[in-house]
């Protein structure tokens, strides 16, 4: 027995432990191929996955380093039945492989040919492959291989995808690195991607993933389709790309609902292309309209399902994802590991933010009782209504507003999913509101107004989750959410991480209703942030209206 830092159990769980003196190597070394599941104060759990080993090994990790990486570290001897699992799971990886072949175009190349002959009587890709060409190779028709990629990873035995990209039009983009320059794992990052040709970048809310992005489009050097959640985002990108590279206005267009742009650059927004008149998607043609010889999909935990079936056509075309966390409450991280590629990189939030790239944040639970009359409507709703009127209860209103009264002279953002609640909260905190409804030019007003001062609280609805650039927050007040979401949250809390001029740290509230599902759920969505290391404390409402809380800075 040695005295290593980590724990190898049967169940396919690492326990690492944090204060060990060799848990940084450690850490490194597993990081390519163990998923991060939490991470407080003391010990890591992370786990093993069959995509995470098909991850580390489509990143060029092989069974061998994987297994020695366990022994040299782990504490007790490793279960032999978990190494043998590992060297098996990975060994699944490329054993089917797609090429072009010169005579025959796309094809499915067997080096087993057990397997090949396995996975060609599944009825599943009946419709994908053409005629057997030799005992170890199958034609595939050309326009199946993201599909074909997908099913094989279903039927467990990923293929290697060696069928390569074209260039696409080639368009000149450079840096320009004045007064700046990118940060050690931004850099890393974009390595990492031009290494593998396409896949994810994962990275903390404020830790600049949209300059990863454009060094990915430097580093290309092709037309570019960068695909964002809204308009205001896209507009965003625009603004960096063009301080940021040698880019100009004229050489960016945007595509949304207001202007249809095909420039060499083209920035669209997700609605705009799953837009449908009639049962067609409209707006389609813009994936063909040019040569683009890259695809940034920014956010991209929030990809809508038809993008992942535009994204089946595009395999021939380099991809990047860009996201806090490859957390998809609907569970479709394999089709992100089959259609957008493996995941290249990825930075522990805490680590980012002891480097002081991102703000360190205090987050706090506050709970509120509810009323009589409150926990009677509660008691009496239907199920489905039952979270609804739990995470709107009007007792959360005093507990707001003193909370927002604490935080004179901070950037306040007061974040909820149900507009009646939110448009309450305007009118009681006397707060501009920022909705779906809001037209792009008034919500660019008003957050150019947050940004400089004007206006220091902003209610905001889901629009506020994602994408939008708001350096100066320092306070997030959640008061309802999606349910559960573990994704929300994180991005919620990403709203205040840009690190601050003085250092100051960040605050994130939720304020959830006592004895309701609301907790439950809040419980829920904690658990992303509790696996990034940051620790909830939860008060009682009556500490925030009455006695002060305890010191918060």
């Amino acid at each position: 027995m040695t005295h290593g830092p980590l724990i190898v159990q049967s169940d396919k769980t690492l326990l690492l432990e944090v204060d060990h003196p060799d848990a940084l190597a450690c850490r490194m070394a597993i990081a390519p191929f163990a998923e991060l599941e939490r991470s407080p104060e003391h010990v890591h759990t992370y786990r093993l996955t069959p995509l995470g080993l098909w991850n580390a090994r489509a990143a060029g990790h092989d069974a061998e380093s994987v297994v020695d990486s366990l022994l040299r570290f782990s504490r007790y001897p490793v279960p032999h039945a978990l190494l043998v699992d590992v060297a098996e799971t990975m060994d699944r990886y490329g054993r089917l492989q797609l090429a072009n072949d010169p005579a025959h175009g796309l094809v499915l190349r067997a080096l087993d040919r057990a397997v090949l002959i396995e996975v060609a009587k599944s009825k599943k890709l009946a419709d994908m492959l053409g005629a057997k060409i030799d005992e170890d190779t199958i034609a595939v028709h050309a326009s199946e291989r993201g599909r074909l990629k997908q099913a094989l990873l279903k039927l467990g035995w990923p293929a290697e995808d060696l069928a390569g990209y074209v260039d696409g039009e080639a368009h000149a983009i450079s840096l320009h690195e004045d007064g700046w320059h990118l940060r050690t794992y931004q850099r890393q990052a974009v390595e990492h991607f031009w290494a593998g040709g396409s896949g994810v970048v994962v990275l903390p809310c404020g830790a600049g993933k949209t300059l990863v992005g454009a060094a990915a489009m430097a580093q290309v050097g092709a037309t570019t389709l960068i695909l964002v959640t809204n308009t205001v985002a896209g507009r965003q990108w625009k603004r960096e790309l063009i301080a940021r590279t040698s880019l100009t206005d004229a050489e960016i267009g945007e595509y949304s609902g207001e202007r249809k742009e095909i420039r060499p650059v083209t920035i669209a927004t997700y609605q705009i292309m799953t837009t449908r008149r009639g049962g067609v998607y409209t707006h389609l043609d813009l994936f063909g309209a040019r040569d683009w010889g890259l695809v940034i999909y920014d956010e991209v935990h929030l990809l809508p399902a038809p993008i992942f079936r535009f994204t089946a056509d595009l395999q021939a075309r380099r991809r990047l994802g860009l996201t806090a966390t490859l957390v998809r409450e609907d569970g479709r991280e394999g089709d992100v590991f089959s259609l957008i590629g493996p995941k290249r990189y990825d930075a522990p939030w805490k680590d980012i933010e002891s480097q002081g790239w991102i703000a360190p944040a205090d987050c706090i639970e506050v709970r509120v009782t509810l009323t009589d009359a409150e926990r009677m409507a509660y008691a009496t709703s239907e199920p489905e209504e039952r979270y609804r009127v739990a995470a709107t209860a009007r007792t959360k209103l005093p507990v707001v507003q003193k909370l927002v009264e604490r935080h004179h002279g901070d950037q306040i953002l007061v974040i909820g999913a149900y507009l009646d609640q939110l448009h309450v909260l305007s009118e009681f905190l006397d707060a501009p509101i920022v909705q779906g409804a809001t037209t792009n030019r008034e919500r660019e007003r008003l957050f150019d107004a947050f940004r400089s001062g004007e206006v220091s609280t902003l209610v905001i609805s889901k629009v506020g989750n994602f994408s939008i650039d708001l350096p100066e927050a320092a306070v997030a007040i959640q008061v309802s959410g999606t349910f559960g979401s573990r994704q929300e949250e994180a991005q919620r809390l990403g709203r205040v991480l840009r690190p601050k001029s003085d250092g100051r740290q960040a605050h994130f509230y939720t304020v959830v209703s006592r004895d309701t599902i609301d907790t439950e759920y809040a419980a829920h969505r904690q658990r992303f942030l509790a696996e990034q290391g940051y620790a909830y404390t939860i008060v009682d409402a009556d500490d925030v209206l009455g006695p002060p809380l305890p010191s918060i800075d």
